[in-house]
């Protein structure tokens, strides 16, 4: 049968089905292979070396901007603020003894907004980058307030009574706290004594000694609460908290004249006047 198109339509072949009926079946794209386009050889070739010459640059310029930051950004100067239980050349060996401690960018982004871990005594460590050589490290110490002897280790706590650390080591320059009693010391939770308004009489206590320049050894706390600082084998009994910084502002003045001496200063009738403090030597 001739299957050239008719009026336009597509070329196609007609079949007879088994009941006699003719279809017409037009002839399509389907199942014919696409001629794959023809690249030369030399074409292939030149895309692969501009790739791989693209890729030598990118590793030439990373390679560079390494040594760059390397050589640039070298620490030679360190200065160091905030630390209190550790000494600048303690702070500068912990940030600077691992990998990359001696590139003060690195150091700068390592210690931007992160707590320490690990460290007693220290909540985080900030490093600014000062010139390319040189670098500021702002220590933030947490803030304790003094400590409780328990269990052979030393149990500091904060302002709030919350026990921040628990230490095998002594640091000076925090005062022991006696007097006081407790059944349990659970670490970052409030030291469970049944008058909580101590800790403020301690916190208030370490600040004026502060600000006086006196760190006592120990402060005891008797069955009324008055105070009595230790510092060595001399002690001041200051009594209740009337005039409690002029106590210790007289203390400053006359601790020196103790000094090889164990007794007792007098302070509980002081009233910020005069010379009604005594000393009391201890018996031999």
């Amino acid at each position: 049968m001739d299957s050239r198109p008719v009026n336009g339509k597509k070329k196609g072949r007609s079949v007879v089905t088994s009941t006699g009926s003719r279809l017409r079946v037009l002839e399509g794209n389907a199942g014919k292979k696409k001629k794959r386009a023809h690249v030369p050889e030399s074409l292939e070739g030149k895309g692969k070396m501009i790739f791989a010459a693209a890729a030598i640059a990118v590793l030439a310029v990373a390679v560079s901007c390494i040594l760059y930051v390397s050589d640039h950004y070298h620490v030679e100067t360190i200065y160091v603020e905030g630390n209190i239980h550790y000494t600048s050349e303690e702070i500068i060996d912990l940030v600077t003894s691992q990998r990359f401690g001696d590139n003060s960018l690195f150091l700068s982004l390592k210690y931007k907004n992160k707590g320490i871990q690990g460290i007693p005594f220290i909540e985080k460590m900030d490093v600014k980058v000062l010139s390319p050589d040189t670098i500021r490290i702002i220590v933030y110490e947490k803030s304790v307030a003094g400590y409780v002897e328990y269990l052979d280790r030393y149990m500091y706590f904060d302002r709030d009574g919350i026990i921040v650390e628990a230490s095998e080591m002594k640091t000076a320059g925090i005062p022991e706290i006696t007097g006081i009693s407790f059944d349990q010391v659970i670490l970052y939770e409030p030291l469970p004594v049944e008058n909580q308004d101590i800790f403020k009489k301690i916190l208030s206590m370490t600040q004026i000694l502060s600000k006086y320049g006196i760190s006592a050894d120990k402060i005891y706390f008797d069955s009324a609460s008055e105070m009595t600082l230790y510092f060595g084998d001399v002690r001041a009994k200051l009594g209740n908290d009337d005039n409690i910084e002029e106590k210790v502002g007289r203390l400053q003045q006359i601790l020196p004249a103790a000094e090889g001496k164990k007794g007792v200063f007098r302070l509980e009738g002081y009233t910020g006047s005069g010379d009604n403090v005594s000393f009391e030597q201890d018996k031999p």
